[in-house]
């Protein structure tokens, strides 16, 4: 991989999982937890529209040119085992584990592809949890952990089936084990954001990871309480789908290079649909 090759990533990755049977996420908002409560047949259904954010699952996520998976980590309250899962407002389906193992199978059968896990959130996670995951994800993928003293502005060696795991946010009782998976060192985090005046949604959230030679932006609509209740019976893909014509004239102005605007990844919400994938790829021909 070139330096400050741009390649896709997915937001909130593990969305198309989601458990509509789950309890609603610890850190979801008193009014949110009261109103699913009260009424749960009305409510959940909602919550599900504008929770979820990929229909694709990771293996076909990864067909389709993602490379960049935006993983949500999160404990369920209550759960006296010690299985992790994904979150966006409720819990998928599916386990951590099993989706790492997924992700470790698709690389064995493209040896030459690179795979970066942004984990994060970590909902619910104590300092013992956070040991148990780190422990899974060096377990599953051993010797294909990118190592650490590999240079980031090195891009060619990437070309060996690894895996670079990045935990943004961890507890500073567990921060030791972050040099131990992460060949990047810590990225500091900024947040951007673009509002819509005249919708109650923010029409593009940029996210940032910056680092020697990362730079990730999320194009990704993000709307409030307000708005959901304006239009109960929208959904986050339909409101997204409408707005891809103007996210794809963003994607397509971004250019290369080590200047501050300078981007690597941009993740986005349904990149199964329209070009997506193809637009950000094709950024590439700038270089």
């Amino acid at each position: 991989l070139p330096l400050f090759l741009y390649s896709t990533g997915s937001h909130d990755t593990m969305t198309y999982c989601l458990d509509k049977n789950s309890t609603v996420s610890g850190n979801e908002s008193k009014l949110v937890k009261f109103l699913n409560k009260c009424m749960p047949c009305i409510v959940r259904p909602i919550i599900m529209k504008w929770s979820i954010t990929q229909v694709l699952t990771v293996t076909e996520q990864l067909e389709a040119g993602v490379r960049y998976l935006d993983f949500r980590v999160a404990h369920k309250a209550g759960d006296p085992s010690m299985n992790l899962y994904f979150v966006h407002m409720v819990y998928t389906t599916v386990t951590v584990q099993d989706i790492l193992c997924e992700v470790l199978k698709w690389l064995e059968a493209h040896p030459q592809e690179v795979v970066i896990l942004a984990c994060r959130n970590f909902d619910g996670l104590t300092k013992k949890l956070h040991c148990h995951l780190i422990a899974r994800i060096k377990q599953i993928f051993q010797c294909k952990l990118c190592p650490r003293n590999v240079s980031t502005r090195s891009f060619s060696t990437f070309f060996k089936g690894w895996c670079i795991t990045v935990c943004c946010g961890l507890t500073l009782q567990v921060a030791e084990h972050h040099t131990v998976i992460c060949s990047l060192s810590p990225f500091p985090v900024g947040w951007g954001r673009e509002s819509g005046k005249k919708r109650n949604i923010s029409c593009v959230t940029f996210q940032y990871f910056v680092s020697e030679t990362f730079f990730v932006a999320g194009i990704n609509l993000t709307e409030n309480l307000r708005y959901i209740l304006v239009h109960p019976f929208g959904s986050l893909k339909t409101m997204t789908l409408r707005s891809l014509p103007c996210l794809k004239i963003w994607v397509r102005k971004q250019n290369p290079g080590p200047q501050k605007e300078g981007i690597n990844i941009i993740a986005g919400d349904f990149i199964g649909n329209d070009d997506f994938v193809r637009d950000v790829i094709e950024l590439n021909t700038k270089i």
